[in-house]
């Protein structure tokens, strides 16, 4: 494995006068997961398919585990693995059958693909269901068996586009397991997603694009610093108070939620800022229901670069 697992310069796509990615350079570190993201249509989906050898970049250089992905898409296919945004199983084959026929497509012996098959099964869980016809599982279940899939020649590199989508919390935890056990047994993983929490999680390494431009990169608590320290939030007893304990409390850097008559507030001074904050307010007369302080989380990153609420819908981005 060279340096950088994967390493993109200056990427560019457009259909026709919609410009989807505009100069995208990323480094990825070998044995290690780096998060792409985005809210929908800033262009992660995109990239992974560019990486992946699904789609041809405009402009640009991609190198996937040493290869150009222009010149040798054959080689980068040999040593990625990919998993979309919906499970790719066939739904009328047992989850036994399914991983077999994959790894006969690898041009797996038969002895071999039913081995390789019967490890993955054990691996993600599945032994139990493993006779079962696709369609009968749950969720989780599937995507467990599409990922299981994409490991069927066990690659150095591995995308994974969106892979929690739609799944129950419990199977969300299940497959960040998964992933971070592929990672310590030396995987590479290229993670696209709209979970914060699951990018603060699992990701070596963040990168926020947005109008396909990468917009900043670094670890979570880099990107936290980004946004200053911790964060007064108030809740303003009456409605009536709440435009003028706005204008009071208003230093540049306030968001604001009318409906939960809620105002939020950068803290740059510590305890001597939540004291006088308060106290002009008392002076005006102004009430409040509660106080908290908490600190910067990557929604107040992705809301701070991008401008956008971060969210957990399951659109397909461009």
């Amino acid at each position: 494995m060279p340096k950088s697992a994967i390493v993109t310069k200056n990427l560019h796509k457009s259909y026709g006068e919609l410009k989807v990615l505009q100069g995208i350079n990323l480094s990825v570190e070998p044995g290690s997961i780096t998060a792409l993201l985005g809210p929908n249509g800033a262009g992660k989906t995109t990239i992974v398919r560019i990486l992946s050898t699904l789609l041809k970049a405009d402009k640009g250089t991609v190198k996937v585990g040493g290869f150009d992905a222009s010149k040798t898409p054959e080689k980068v296919r040999e040593v990625i693995g990919l998993t979309g945004q919906y499970a790719a199983v066939d739904e009328y084959l047992s989850g036994r059958e399914n991983l077999e026929m994959i790894g006969r497509l690898y041009r797996l012996s038969k002895k071999d693909a039913a081995t390789r098959a019967q490890q993955l099964l054990e691996q993600f869980d599945l032994v139990k269901a493993a006779d079962r016809i696709t369609k009968t599982y749950s969720g989780g279940m599937r995507r467990r068996l599409d990922l299981a899939a994409s490991l069927i020649v066990a690659p150095p590199i591995l995308f994974l586009d969106e892979p929690t989508t739609g799944l129950d919390p419990r199977s969300r935890i299940a497959m960040w397991d998964i992933i971070k056990d592929l990672v310590n047994n030396g995987t590479t993983i290229l993670l696209t997603t709209q979970y914060l929490e699951e990018a603060d999680l699992l990701a070596n390494k963040i990168v926020v694009i947005d109008g396909g431009k990468v917009i900043a990169e670094g670890t979570a608590d880099q990107l936290k610093k980004k946004t200053g320290n911790e964060r007064l939030e108030l809740t303003i007893s009456r409605k009536s108070n709440f435009k003028k304990a706005q204008e009071i409390v208003d230093s540049g850097s306030l968001q604001v939620d009318e409906k939960q008559r809620m105002l939020s507030i950068a803290n740059n001074r510590g305890a001597s800022q939540v004291a006088d904050i308060l106290n002009k307010l008392e002076k005006a007369g102004i009430k409040i229901d509660s106080l908290a302080l908490h600190k910067p989380t990557l929604d107040d990153v992705f809301l701070t670069l991008t401008g956008k609420q971060a969210t957990g819908t399951t659109k397909e981005d461009q």
